[in-house]
């Protein structure tokens, strides 16, 4: 971690670090007496077009969000993400662990530490569940370096028929971290939320701070 960096309680990394978001009214982090666990899975073609499903029932639905769920007793995050990617879209990818983010809901005393993966290629027929309806986006040019993609290629073109990440129907961090991973820099980040916090604006957002690995 950069010494000139401090980073909000919950998180944990060792490496260097940048400052690319904060903001937020509330004076300080809302306090948490508990964390669990919990995965994120993006499966993301050709830096073009991403999957992402939308939520049918539970935490957050109404939301457009990636595949995961809770890490059981007994098995790793990166099992548990493999395992969530499976049954909620269908689908195996060789997912890389790319970030991590803590989640704080005032009023709920334990805390969501979520490792964020993502995959660049899948085998499998995609499939909607009863909990998710994977759905692919293409990648606004506002969220990724168009360095990384190609566009000259067919999976390029046929992404620019396809509707663009909906942020607005998105958890309100999405926005600042999403083009981190798109990007390909490992980004770590917190966010506390109202307890209505599943609007995708910023309000519903009390404090917030994300980083990432310098630039290349």
């Amino acid at each position: 971690m950069s010494p000139s960096i401090r980073i909000p309680p919950g998180l944990q990394y060792d490496g260097p670090l940048v400052e690319t978001a904060s903001g937020g009214t509330a004076p300080s982090w809302v306090a948490y007496q508990k964390v669990k666990e919990y995965t994120n899975a993006f499966v993301i073609i050709d830096d073009t077009k991403v999957l992402l499903g939308y939520k049918k029932r539970g935490f957050g639905v109404g939301l457009w969000n990636g595949f995961g769920g809770k890490v059981d007793p007994g098995e790793t995050s990166a099992q548990a993400a493999v395992r969530e990617l499976e049954e909620e879209s269908g689908i195996i990818a060789p997912l890389e662990l790319c970030g991590t983010l803590f989640f704080v809901v005032e009023g709920i005393d334990t805390a969501f530490n979520i490792n964020i993966f993502r995959a660049y290629e899948y085998s499998g027929t995609i499939t909607e569940t009863d909990e998710m309806r994977p759905e692919w986006f293409s990648i606004q040019e506002s969220l990724l370096p168009r360095e990384n993609a190609s566009p000259a290629n067919s999976t390029a073109e046929h992404s620019e028929a396809l509707p663009p990440i909906p942020l607005d129907k998105m958890w309100a961090d999405d926005q600042f971290w999403m083009p981190l991973m798109f990007s390909r820099r490992y980004f770590v980040g917190r966010a506390d939320f109202a307890p209505n916090g599943t609007e995708s604006n910023n309000t519903a957002m009390l404090k917030y701070w994300f980083g990432a690995a310098p630039a290349a």
